[in-house]
């Protein structure tokens, strides 16, 4: 059977589409719920996350979001705490639904890859915490679309930057507590984003026609509770985000539209001993500002596997003491 303590590794974006100025989130709200945090055995582990939804706006896009993650639990500790590198390269996935007479795009993006180390403690009576820091390292492709204008139309028609978070690098801290006793899973997760450059600027032509993204920080919540019987696993999730104050007295931040969305929903999920499956389904149920959040369903599916672990040490015999000749 395959062991339910599963840190969170890292995310990636839920896309941004408004000629309004935003900020879109640096990881993609929700990608953790569903996870507990603590100490793996030794070994390596891969966890896949896809998710796909579109807002209830007319015209809104589909988007697909893929987190790929890889977490090593070496066996390693420093102060107590396992140490586990983790490294994901997440790829999102965008179907416009223009109106009549535009044209339609289907676009894919590999958004700036992340690597990071999680310090994971075992507290002792099935509660376990963790702590995640890392960067998604501002090498992503650009993202943008131009509404059906290829080439130098669309530089100088204006492009819309579909991944604005990717122009920079953006460091990630995220604390987490778990209670997995007699089959339960209850967890709270705390990410914040801090923007390395709140105003990064893609290269190139279409760098120069988009000029500064304003970027600001993030906080992001996570939740999940849910009860195994046997090898299904059954509950509820619910997750937050909420953009940072940013600088009102930049003229890039003259126009800018506070973001923020909170959703719940629920969890079913089958251990088929060699890997674990999870699916959920989540509604949006409070929103601030524009975008891709307003109103939208999102189905998830989430794929966990152990690549490799570590077979335990057999016990020795104890040595009696007294040996009778």
């Amino acid at each position: 059977m395959m062991k339910t303590w599963l840190a969170a590794g890292a995310g990636a974006l839920t896309v941004g589409m408004s000629t309004t100025v935003l900020a879109g989130p640096v990881t993609q709200p929700g990608e953790q719920v569903g996870l507990a945090y603590g100490p793996l055995p030794q070994g390596v582990y891969a966890i896949n996350t896809f998710s796909t939804g579109r807002g209830d706006a007319r015209n809104s896009p589909d988007v697909g979001v893929n987190v790929p993650i890889l977490v090593w639990s070496t066996g390693y500790k420093v102060l107590g705490a396992t140490i586990m590198p983790v490294i994901a390269v997440p790829s999102v996935f965008v179907g416009t639904n223009n109106p009549a007479g535009v044209a339609n795009q289907d676009q894919s993006y590999f958004y700036n890859p992340f690597i990071g180390n999680i310090f994971a403690w075992d507290l002792g009576n099935k509660i376990s915490a963790a702590y995640l820091v890392g960067a998604y390292v501002g090498v992503g492709d650009r993202g943008s679309l131009c509404n059906g204008a290829p080439g130098a139309a669309c530089i100088a028609g204006g492009a819309t930057p579909v991944l604005p978070q990717v122009a920079g690098t953006s460091i990630r801290n995220t604390g987490g507590i778990s209670y997995t006793g007699e089959g339960w899973n209850l967890t709270a997760a705390l990410t914040h984003i801090l923007q390395v450059d709140d105003a990064p600027r893609f290269g190139g032509q279409v760098g120069a026609a988009l000029g500064p993204i304003p970027n600001s920080d993030g906080l992001y919540i996570d939740l999940t509770a849910t009860k195994t019987f046997g090898k299904f696993e059954i509950g509820a999730v619910a997750y937050g985000y909420t953009d940072l104050p940013v600088n009102r007295n930049r003229a890039i931040y003259a126009n800018y539209q506070k973001q923020g969305t909170f959703a719940a929903g629920g969890l079913i999920g089958y251990d088929f001993g060699i890997f674990k499956t999870q699916l959920m389904v989540t509604r949006t149920v409070a929103d601030r500002g524009v975008g891709p959040f307003a109103d939208e369903t999102r189905g998830w599916v989430r794929f966990i596997a152990p690549l490799y672990t570590t077979a335990a040490a057999a016990v020795a015999a104890p040595t009696p003491l007294v040996r009778k000749y």
